[in-house]
């Protein structure tokens, strides 16, 4: 649910009763990860969405009733050959959807409103739920902070919340949303229980080198798929907040030595538009050698070859080259700096979910891929879902 953090946030803070419904597991081709999540007021209105339309109204329904019997439920939809009227999706993909009534005022109520807070402030935290378990546990709500101390309950033994709190801070660490299968009784002790950790981290950062136009451009693109974009060149001139108004940082100062303390991770984008040997040269080779997630360099094909053949010569092995993506983007047939921005985003985006880059008419892949393992955001990978406790199944809904 910290996907509409914002909105949801100030409709708790305006004391309203709302309901929750959050994807908890995927399997097959779905098209919202775990953590995406739809919420409803009291007075029917509306934010968010668990599969960008196959099964809304459905969801919306299950509100409206958590609304009014204070039940938290978990559903599963699928696709349904045998009921053309049932819900599901149609995509052939299979989601659990977990919904929660959270009540203004109450103690869940209470922990929830927190970590929508954290999360509108950019704070580091997870917010622990069980999705699966006694009917009396499902929907409770733990918030856990990096150090490891949290807020709320999971239920009447303290143990279940410190390994809950052990789990989220794990998963916290690691910047994930998934499950995870704990003990009613902590650890692997009593029932099983399923929870769902959704990790408020610090958005990933996309770093450009080169105050050009396409950085520019390159800018507004990288600012919707929700990174933290920094613009960086050594010309002092160029490098203005004027020129590219949209970046969260404008850095001046010479490329490399600005990597060399910039703070990164596996999800870090670096993107080279300088096209200048005295610039590319020792920042590539700095960059080669960094964890991030994607590394690539603009420029002609003939470029390409030069600064290969310079970065060979500046020492660079050949399993870093390998990790160079140059010329940068996909081939759209780009000419302006806004189309070129979008086919470098569109090859960003491919890297990071594992798609190919091709059209997807008359493909035979999957159209929703796996994450790869390196530079992948956090979410739920397909062999984590797990088998929901029978009797929450209805009809039309796998």
């Amino acid at each position: 649910m910290l996907d509409i953090a914002d909105e949801l946030s100030r409709w708790l803070a305006q004391g309203r009763d709302v309901a929750v419904a959050t994807v908890v597991a995927v399997s097959g081709s779905a098209p919202r990860l775990p953590g995406a999540a739809l919420a409803v007021d009291g007075g029917g209105a509306v934010i968010g969405s668990v599969s960008g339309g196959c099964v809304e109204a459905a969801v919306y329904e299950l509100c409206q009733q958590a609304l009014r019997d204070g039940r938290a439920v978990l559903e599963r939809f699928g696709y349904s050959d045998d009921d053309a009227f049932a819900a599901g999706l149609t995509c052939g993909g299979v989601i659990d959807v977990l919904v929660t009534p959270v009540r203004a005022g109450s103690p869940d109520g209470a922990v929830v409103a927190a970590a929508l807070r954290a999360a509108v402030r950019g704070e580091v935290a997870a917010l622990a739920r069980v999705a699966e378990g006694p009917d009396a546990l499902r929907g409770r709500a733990l918030l856990v902070r990096p150090d490891g101390s949290y807020e709320g309950t999971l239920g009447a033994h303290r143990e279940l919340d410190r390994t809950a709190a052990a789990e989220a801070r794990a998963l916290l660490d690691a910047g994930r949303t998934r499950t995870v299968v704990i003990g009613e009784r902590g650890s692997r002790r009593g029932e099983p229980l399923t929870l769902l950790v959704e990790s408020s981290t610090e958005p990933p950062r996309m770093i450009i080198f080169g105050a050009v136009d396409y950085a520019a451009a390159l800018v507004g693109a990288g600012r919707f798929l929700g990174y933290h974009v920094t613009v960086c060149d050594a010309r002092p001139v160029f490098t203005t907040r004027e020129r590219f108004p949209g970046a969260d940082e404008v850095v001046v100062d010479w490329p490399h030595r600005y990597l060399e303390s910039a703070r990164v991770d596996g999800r870090t984008v670096l993107c080279v538009l300088t096209h200048d040997a005295r610039f590319d040269v020792p920042l590539l080779k700095l960059a080669l050698g960094l964890p991030v997630g994607f590394v690539g360099a603009m420029g002609s094909r003939r470029t390409h070859l030069d600064r290969e053949r310079r970065l060979r010569e500046a020492g660079v092995p050949e399993d870093r080259l390998a990790r160079l993506r140059s010329p940068i983007g996909l081939d759209l047939g780009a000419r302006t700096p806004e189309e070129t921005a979008l086919s470098i985003a569109a090859e960003i985006v491919a890297a990071r979910r594992g798609g190919g880059g091709g059209p997807l008419t008359g493909a035979r892949t999957p159209i929703h891929h796996e994450a790869p393992a390196a530079g992948a955001s956090g979410g739920v990978r397909r062999g984590d879902r797990h088998t929901r406790a029978p009797g929450h199944r209805s009809p039309g809904r796998l």
